[in-house]
């Protein structure tokens, strides 16, 4: 047994409380190292995070909450921050079985590519000619500096927008605010008007915006599609000495 008497600890995802842990509890949280361990430390020590965590601790133990606990920061894990390059905001994660794994709109190798991405694979065709892969796992993109953040890092099953309002939001301000502060070209892609309501906080004039409708089967036609989002970052980065992104995800065989 692990006790802690006003003992706050940052690692990562793991906050301890006035109350006892055991190993098999917190074993399974996740943690956030590195440059971005840096700049988020002073968020973990926070009120709201203090309750998002109680709030989230409780959720993992009475329901079933996607993506599993090992993958809520994934993003982070497959993208520093000194290696962003590309934003791409998203809401929260998808709350079927199987699709959520800490990367905004992607989903795990053999999992039905979800209609909102199926757009966006078609963009990319119109765009830059890339073929439609069969699977919608998007690691490939995060690797090379592609941000695949959620404003909102978990879901109760089946339960769209349920870990809405709990304090997620405010800590994915803070992740978006460190990103503003990096004194080099970044470009951010906004989808949509949840992710287009962050603009107020992106005032960093060595950055890019740009703004289209959602993906979404519902609103893409309404000017996602033909956007051009994804050769427009290119250009942008390449114009400043910054390798391109290779957006084409190939078919999985595995």
């Amino acid at each position: 047994m692990l006790k802690s008497k006003y003992l706050l600890k940052t690692i990562g995802f793991r906050i301890l409380y006035t109350k006892a842990y055991t190993l098999k509890e917190i074993r399974h949280m996740n943690t956030i190292t590195g440059d971005w361990l840096s700049e988020l430390k002073d968020e973990f020590s926070k009120s709201y995070f203090k309750e998002l965590y109680k709030f989230i601790e409780k959720e993992y133990e009475e329901h079933i909450v996607y993506p599993k606990a090992e993958n809520i920061f994934k993003a982070f894990n497959f993208t520093p921050l000194k290696e962003v390059k590309v934003v791409i905001l998203g809401q929260d994660p998808y709350h079927n079985e199987g699709q959520a794994h800490g990367l905004s709109f992607s989903v795990q190798k053999g999992i039905t590519t979800p209609p909102s991405l199926v757009n966006i694979y078609k963009e990319l065709e119109s765009d830059l000619e890339c073929y439609i892969p069969n699977n919608g796992y998007l690691e490939k993109w995060a690797r090379q500096g592609v941000l695949l953040l959620n404003t909102v890092l978990t879901v109760r099953a089946h339960e769209a927008y349920s870990h809405q309002g709990k304090g997620w939001e405010k800590f994915t301000d803070a992740v978006l605010d460190a990103i503003n502060k990096q004194n080099r070209p970044i470009v951010y892609l906004l989808w949509g008007r949840p992710a287009q309501s962050k603009i107020s906080m992106l005032n960093n004039k060595k950055h890019l915006i740009l703004q289209a409708p959602h993906p979404s089967p519902l609103s893409a036609y309404r000017g996602f599609f033909g956007c051009k989002h994804f050769s427009m970052a290119n250009e942008f980065l390449v114009s400043h000495g910054i390798e391109a992104i290779d957006w084409q995800i190939e078919n999985s065989y595995s």
